[in-house]
């Protein structure tokens, strides 16, 4: 717990430990973002798979308290999800999201397109940046701006390899 990532995997957890897992794994990064303010350190915080912790109703309100108190606390949390709708049917999740002042869309389905346009006052000019978008292109909402944006980086670099997401493009 002292070394400087860290990094918990819950994916093995069963269906009944799942919930107890998350609030245990949402404590210990409270206590570290606490002890790092206090000590002049910003954290950041990356919750892959960020629907999970809105499954149960439990971990869905503990995670949401955390969240507002990582940002008293100088950390970044960042929430990481593929497919939108699941945080989108939380009306905490939901919450959460619109009060982001930080939030990239890569392409997103149809009726996740029209439920973020609702939430984040998206126009139908710019959801076309996150309709049918190609890898490495989207839509960026930096505080109330809403900013279009393509990263299209050549595969034969060493970059490339570093960020891609693909394991069939590290050669």
């Amino acid at each position: 717990m002292s070394n400087r990532f860290i990094v918990f995997d819950i994916s093995e957890l069963g269906k009944h430990l799942k919930p107890l897992g998350l609030l245990v794994i949402t404590d210990a990064m409270l206590n570290r973002v606490s002890a790092n303010w206090k000590n002049g350190i910003r954290t950041h915080v990356f919750v892959d798979e960020f629907h999970v912790v809105y499954e149960n109703e439990q971990s869905a309100d503990f995670f949401n308290s955390a969240w507002r108190r990582f940002r008293k606390c100088g950390a970044y949390p960042n929430g990481i999800i593929q497919n939108v709708e699941y945080l989108l049917n939380s009306v905490q999740a939901s919450t959460m999201l619109s009060n982001s002042k930080y939030v990239v869309m890569y392409n997103q389905a149809a009726t996740d397109r029209k439920k973020l346009a609702g939430l984040l006052s998206i126009s139908d000019q710019q959801l076309s940046f996150i309709t049918n978008a190609q890898s490495g292109n989207g839509l960026a909402r930096i505080g109330s701006a809403l900013i279009p944006f393509a990263n299209q980086f050549p595969k034969e670099t060493g970059l490339y390899r570093l960020m891609t997401t693909r394991p069939r493009d590290i050669t």
